[in-house]
């Protein structure tokens, strides 16, 4: 027992460094066979459609499960095939068609600024991290203050009502929007990299974080164990649910500091408050 003890962590090492090698391997094969454009526009676009589905993905299976059910948040309003459908065809129209100019302003950003894309020069895998998480508190910034002005009554029914079409969400719904909301609110995703873009990993690092952010906020369950709470302020699906239910309020996508600040989760605050109460009256 001893023995097989004190072989595993040359087990987990072993591992650690296969799965290490893989990378490098598989980095180095993309930087040889691919050009900078093709590694730039068409990868980025590889990387964002199927980390897109795959995070998604769990949310559209949890409907299937009736253990699920009770972390749904919204019960009286099913998700219905017809409702995915729909959902479905927007986003493919954005994937392929509306993101491209940020796939190809992507590249032009890398060449402007020569942004590395070798294996060597990687930055540690802790600074592309903190350079993820300062990407979400800027691009958290401007959705706020940008979803306020989408819902502002002048705007409303032109733009952001097409994303509302969802008053209960799935984890799918999360990029259905007008094409002018895409355009708008996805430049807040850039202004991160744009100041502290070192290496093209952090354009898909931070991509794929932003993606898990998103989808799970949008997921319409609320899942205790999430490891997402981790973060200090953020919202998460309770959060964000509610936005889509009462269509005010909490308009900030990640954290919930700045609806805080000007006041707009008081609705979200009483309405849960009320909820508490009356559980406690049925007891």
């Amino acid at each position: 027992m001893a023995d097989i003890l004190s072989a595993v962590p040359l087990v987990e090492n072993y591992t650690s460094v296969s799965t290490a090698v893989g990378v490098e391997q598989a980095w180095r094969y993309m930087n040889e066979n691919y050009s900078r454009f093709q590694i730039a526009t068409f990868g980025s676009g590889l990387v964002h459609f199927v980390s897109y589905i795959l995070i998604s993905l769990p949310s559209v299976l949890f409907q299937f499960i009736p253990q699920m059910q009770r972390f749904k948040i919204q019960h009286d309003k099913p998700v219905t095939g017809a409702n995915q459908w729909e959902c479905i065809k927007i986003l493919l129209v954005n994937q392929f068609i509306i993101h491209i100019p940020f796939y190809l302003g992507a590249y032009f950003y890398c060449e402007l600024v020569n942004l590395p894309f070798s294996y060597e020069t990687m930055p540690a895998w802790y600074v592309t991290l903190g350079h993820c998480f300062a990407c979400l508190v800027i691009e958290d910034t401007w959705h706020y203050f940008n979803h306020r002005l989408l819902h502002h009554k002048s705007i409303y029914k032109y733009i952001h009502k097409l994303h509302h079409t969802w008053q209960s969400p799935f984890g799918m719904v999360a990029e259905y929007a007008h094409p002018i909301e895409t355009m708008l609110l996805g430049m807040g995703t850039m202004w991160g990299i744009l100041l502290f873009g070192n290496h093209l990993i952090l354009l898909w690092v931070w991509m794929w974080i932003r993606l898990i952010e998103t989808i799970d906020v949008h997921s319409g369950y609320d899942i205790p164990l999430n490891p997402m709470h981790l973060f200090p302020f953020y919202g998460g699906a309770k959060f964000h649910d509610f936005h889509h239910m009462n269509f005010q309020g909490n308009y900030a996508p990640t954290f919930t500091w700045w609806d805080k600040i000007f006041g707009t989760d008081i609705q979200f605050k009483e309405y849960y408050k009320m909820k508490e109460e009356e559980a406690k009256k049925q007891k």
